[in-house]
C-alpha cells in the first residue's frame, strides 16, 4: 500500500494511507512517544531526540529531529481535539516565517484495516505550495512506511492511558 497525496482545495493538503491494524493500535502509534519516535522520522537516517506529548485538549506537543549531518529542526503545537481512537486535531508551528497550520487526523476502520487521513489546513495557497516544495511528501511517505511496519509492535507496549513517564503530569505551557 502506498501513501496518496491530494490537494482538495487551495488551502489543504491531504495524506492517506491504509494500515493493516485496528484503529486503536494506530491511534496509539500516533499518540504515544514510545512509538512516535520510531516512525515519525522523515527521511532515512533521521532521529527524533525530542518527542513530548500532553494528550488532551489544550495540551502541547513538541517534536525535534536530528538529521545525519547534525542539522536539527523542530515543530510544536496544541491539541484542539482528542477523540480516541478516531480523531486528533492540533495546531502545528515550525516557527520562523512558516505559518501555523491546523492538522486533522481521522482514523476509520473496516475489516481490521485502518485508513489514516491527515488533512493539513494552511492559511493560503502560497503557504501550502511552499510547504509542498520542501520535499515533505517524501518525508511523510517514509514515515508512513515505518508506521505500517511499526504498528504491528504497538500491542507490546502499554496503552497511552498507562504511560505516565512519556507525558508531562503538569499542564504544558501555552505556545
Amino acid at each position: 500500500m502506498t501513501t496518496t497525496f491530494t490537494t482538495p482545495s487551495d488551502h489543504e493538503f491531504v495524506m492517506t494511507r491504509v494500515v493493516d491494524a485496528p484503529r486503536a493500535r494506530v491511534f496509539e502509534a500516533w499518540t504515544n512517544p514510545a512509538h512516535l519516535r520510531h516512525w515519525l522520522l522523515g527521511p532515512s537516517g533521521w532521529t527524533m531526540p525530542v518527542c513530548e506529548v500532553d494528550l488532551r485538549p489544550g495540551g502541547a506537543w513538541h517534536f525535534g529531529w536530528r538529521q545525519p549531518d547534525g542539522n536539527q529542526m523542530e515543530m510544536r503545537g496544541i491539541y484542539k481535539e482528542v477523540a480516541a481512537p478516531e480523531r486528533l486535531v492540533s495546531t502545528e508551528s515550525w516557527g520562523g516565517d512558516w505559518p501555523d497550520t491546523l492538522n486533522t487526523l481521522v482514523l476509520t476502520e473496516e475489516n481490521g484495516e485502518t485508513t489514516m487521513t491527515c488533512t493539513v489546513l494552511y492559511p493560503s495557497k502560497a503557504a501550502r505550495d511552499a510547504a509542498l516544495g520542501t520535499g515533505m511528501k517524501d518525508g511523510w511517505s517514509a514515515s508512513y512506511d515505518r508506521n505500517v511496519g511499526g504498528v504491528r509492535h504497538v500491542s507490546s507496549f502499554p496503552s497511552a492511558a498507562h504511560v505516565t513517564d512519556a507525558r508531562p503530569s503538569a499542564p504544558a505551557p501555552r505556545l
